[in-house]
């Protein structure tokens, strides 16, 4: 045993001396790159032979030796100045997050005594306190000290076997508003005649003679293939460039306003796009939008809504819900819950509480991407069609042109005629094919089907309202599927970017894909 603890106890010794070598050798570099006296002394012994240019020299030497010290101390203290105010950052954000926890608690511990004083009054009136009953009746009865209690102890409110609450107030004013407009309402008499590369040159020229609003063809082609191919449309640019005033003009062009809902940094839900129901005051506070989605299950009109600013909050907070109903195949099963029961006083098309979202109405973002904004996030952009407005309109001479009454239905009759006219042609459909195996085997990314399937909507539309096939194609891939890489590394991908480039114009000719090669050679610049 002892002999073991003399080999044990020289083993550690050695390791430990290994350790005390490493501290000491650290020391003794850092004490030997500031000896001054050295350098004097060195610098005394050599300079005696020294002539006039290696007297300039050994200046020249001495004063880049002094700055690369200074600057490498200064980058020392400007590290440990940064990590301080990263650590206080760090711990301030932990204190933050600890009182919002309590006072979290401390809310749900008011609530929760609110609800047992609530009970505690309710039992007392010999009111009946479970089942599906809305304490919409109770609370009358509360404020009225009881007088709304009828014979027997009965509320005044019952529950049908259906689970409907039987009551005379209402929660939905504004719905029950629109209910109210379209009892006497007669459709107005729609243009039907006109053609998409009609509807696009009408529009152009209506909004250049009546609301001096300058866009290009091409813009307007590609905003109505949007529509064709998904609900979501995102307008994206500098500021200046048109993208409110595009959709807000074209609501006057349809006479029928555009519903602007102006998103604020401080929406972190689908209530302050679609309202809330009040508990207190037991009403539903309805939204514009909410108003809006409800009025276009009446009508036959092309209802549009407008999220001005939209990435100003992240649109996965407020939006979710929407994204995911829209990604739904049936369009039958496109419903938005409202509120969790059914009152008989309830607006006529609120089913159980759901309200359904018509196929005749439209979403359209705007997004700037500066530092007030948050970027946009692969999920929204999969399911939505961007629109790039980076250049202002340039003006032009246009016949004054009034506005027009499209229907839904013969916009959605001419969306699923160019459909079947303009379908991307099979030549295409293969080049696509190669192209999605190379970008697979180069950069590991995939189209994907959805892309697919909306580039095969897009496109046709595209070419109905004027434009070319490849042109669409090329807008769809810069937009939907090379904006992909931007969260690849990019500096580490430059030559498989011009290698990518270079195979676009061998497979689909020169001067052909000019939005894509732009994009691709903008990102190299960039990263």
């Amino acid at each position: 045993m002892n002999n073991f603890l003399k080999w044990f106890f020289a083993f550690i010794s050695e390791i430990l001396q290994g350790f005390g070598q490493i501290f000491v050798g650290i020391w003794t570099g850092i004490i030997q790159i500031f000896n001054i006296s050295k350098y004097i002394s060195l610098f005394k012994e050599y300079s005696t032979q020294f002539g006039v240019l290696e007297w300039i020299l050994s200046v020249i030497s001495i004063i880049v030796v002094i700055a690369i010290f200074a600057l490498l101390i200064f980058i020392i203290i400007l590290a440990v100045r940064k990590y301080i105010r990263f650590r206080h950052s760090i711990v301030s954000n932990e204190d933050l997050l600890e009182e919002i926890s309590v006072l979290q608690q401390r809310v749900l511990k008011m609530v929760k005594e609110k609800d047992e004083i609530m009970a505690i009054k309710v039992a007392q009136m010999g009111l009946p306190t479970s089942g599906t009953l809305s304490f919409a009746g109770a609370a009358g009865q509360l404020a009225a000290g009881g007088e709304g209690q009828t014979d027997g102890g009965e509320a005044a409110a019952e529950v049908t076997d259906a689970g409907i609450v039987q009551t005379n107030e209402r929660r939905f004013s504004k719905l029950m508003e629109v209910d109210r407009f379209y009892l006497n309402y007669a459709p107005p008499e729609y243009d039907d005649q006109v053609t998409l590369p009609g509807l696009v040159e009408r529009y152009r020229n209506f909004a250049c003679s009546r609301m001096h609003l300058y866009y290009d063809p091409k813009t307007i082609r590609l905003f109505f293939a949007g529509m064709a191919s998904t609900k979501l449309i995102i307008l994206q640019g500098i500021s200046g460039t048109g993208k409110t005033s595009l959709p807000y003009s074209f609501g006057k062009f349809l006479q029928m306003d555009t519903t602007i809902a102006s998103v604020q940094p401080s929406w972190r839900d689908r209530t302050e796009l679609f309202g809330y129901f009040n508990e207190f005051t037991k009403n539903f506070n309805e939204t514009e939008v909410l108003k809006r989605i409800y009025s276009s299950g009446y009508n036959d009109d092309v209802n549009l809504i407008l999220l001005d600013e939209m990435n100003i909050a992240r649109i996965e907070y407020y939006f979710a819900e929407m994204l995911s109903i829209l990604e739904m195949p049936n369009a039958d099963e496109w419903e938005l819950d409202i509120v969790p029961n059914e009152w008989s006083s309830d607006p006529i098309k609120l089913d159980h509480g759901k309200i359904r979202i018509p196929q005749n109405i439209w979403y359209i973002g705007t997004a700037n991407n500066d530092d007030s904004t948050f970027a946009i996030s692969d999920k929204v952009y999969d399911r939505a069609q961007p629109i790039n407005l980076d250049e202002k309109g340039i003006a032009f001479d246009a016949p004054d042109t009034p506005p027009i009454r499209l229907s839904f239905s013969h916009l959605n009759a001419m969306f699923e005629e160019a459909f079947t006219l303009y379908p991307i042609s099979q030549e295409n459909l293969k080049k696509m094919h190669q192209l999605d195996l190379w970008v697979i085997e180069k950069l590991r990314v995939a189209f994907g089907n959805r892309i697919l399937k909306q580039m095969g909507l897009f496109v046709p539309v595209y070419v109905a309202c004027g434009g070319d096939e490849l042109d669409g194609i090329d807008y769809v891939l810069a937009t939907k599927i090379f904006r992909k890489f931007e969260s690849l590394n990019l500096a580490m991908l430059r030559e498989e970017l011009k290698e990518l480039c270079a195979y676009l114009q061998k497979l689909f000719g020169k001067n052909k894909m000019n939005e894509s090669i732009a994009y691709l050679e903008r990102l190299q610049k960039l990263f």
